[in-house]
C-alpha cells in the first residue's frame, strides 16, 4: 500500500486528499498543512515510487504502469481508511490522477481542486515530451528532470517550486523515472477524452497566470463545462500551491467550505 499520513479534525466530518505531481511527493504540501487541519480532516499520499512509497517487489518486475494502475493505488487506501468521499486536491499530473478517480469513481469524488492542472499537451511540451523518450536512457534522469522542470517554469519567480521538485526527484531510482515518464508520453488519448467529457463533479482550476503551457486549455474547459470554475493567479506558474500558498489556501478553502455550507 501506498505511504500515507492522516490528520484527523474532531470537528470536521469531510476529508480533503492532496495527491501530488510525478517527481515530487507529500511534502510539497507543506504550506498547506497547517491551514486545512483547521477546517477537514486531512490525507496526504505518496504515489508508488515517490517519498515513502518505495518500490515493492510487484513492482520490480512489473514495466507496465497505467494511470487506472496508479488511481486504484489511492482508491485502495481510502478503502483501506473507510473515507466514502472526499474533497480532492492535486498538482500538475496529479490532477490526471484525480480526474480519472473522478471518471471511475464518481460516487467517492467530492469536488475537485486543479492546481497547475494539465489537461492538454501543446506541441512544445508533445516535442519535449517525445526528445525525453529518445534520450531517456543515454542521459541521467536528473539531468532530464532539471530540463523539464525549467521549461515549465522558466521564470525568476519560479525557482523555489523548481529546487523543491528536482530536490523531490533525486529520491527517486532512474528505472522508476522511466516508467513515470512512459506514462506521460501516452498521455493524450486520455486527455483528449478528460477535455471531452463534462462529468459534472464541481472543480475549481487555480492556475498562474505564467503557467503557459498548460493555462489556455484549462481557461477552454473552465468555459465548456458546466460545474467547473477558474481562478488565475497573477505573476506565478505552474506550481501556484509552493509559489502563491496564502492566496492558494484562501481561495480553495473557500471555495470547499463555501461548497459544505450550501
Amino acid at each position: 500500500m501506498l505511504n500515507y499520513t492522516k490528520y484527523i479534525n474532531k470537528n470536521a466530518q469531510s476529508w480533503v486528499t492532496f495527491v501530488h505531481g510525478a517527481g515530487g511527493s507529500s511534502s510539497i504540501w507543506f504550506k498547506q498543512l497547517r491551514e486545512f487541519k483547521k477546517h477537514f480532516n486531512v490525507l496526504l499520499l505518496d504515489l508508488r515510487g515517490h517519498g515513502n512509497s518505495k518500490p515493492n517487489l510487484k513492482d520490480t518486475f512489473n514495466s507496465e504502469y497505467t494511470f487506472d494502475a496508479i488511481t486504484e493505488d489511492i482508491v485502495e487506501v481510502i478503502d483501506f481508511e473507510n473515507i466514502e468521499r472526499s474533497h480532492y486536491i492535486g498538482i500538475s499530473l496529479g490532477t490526471i490522477l484525480i480526474r480519472n478517480l473522478a471518471e471511475k469513481h464518481p460516487h467517492r469524488v467530492e469536488s475537485m481542486v486543479m492546481g497547475g492542472a494539465i489537461m492538454k499537451l501543446n506541441l512544445r511540451s508533445q516535442i519535449l515530451i517525445k526528445l525525453g523518450v529518445v534520450f531517456k536512457s543515454i542521459i541521467p534522469y536528473l539531468w532530464l528532470y532539471k530540463f523539464f522542470a525549467f521549461v515549465i517554469m522558466p521564470n525568476r519567480n519560479h525557482k523555489e517550486s523548481r529546487s523543491l521538485f528536482v530536490r523531490e526527484a533525486k529520491k527517486l531510482y532512474q528505472k522508476e523515472f522511466i516508467r513515470w515518464f512512459k506514462l506521460t508520453s501516452e498521455i493524450n488519448p486520455l486527455l483528449r477524452f478528460f477535455r471531452s467529457a463534462d462529468i459534472k463533479i464541481p472543480t475549481l482550476y487555480v492556475m498562474g497566470g505564467e503557467d503557459y503551457l498548460f493555462l489556455p486549455s484549462i481557461r477552454k474547459i473552465a468555459n465548456a463545462h458546466e460545474n467547473s470554475n477558474l481562478f488565475i493567479i497573477e505573476d506565478c506558474g505552474h506550481v501556484v500551491n509552493v509559489e502563491q500558498p496564502k492566496l492558494f489556501n484562501r481561495m480553495v478553502i473557500g471555495y470547499l467550505v463555501g461548497m459544505e455550507n450550501r
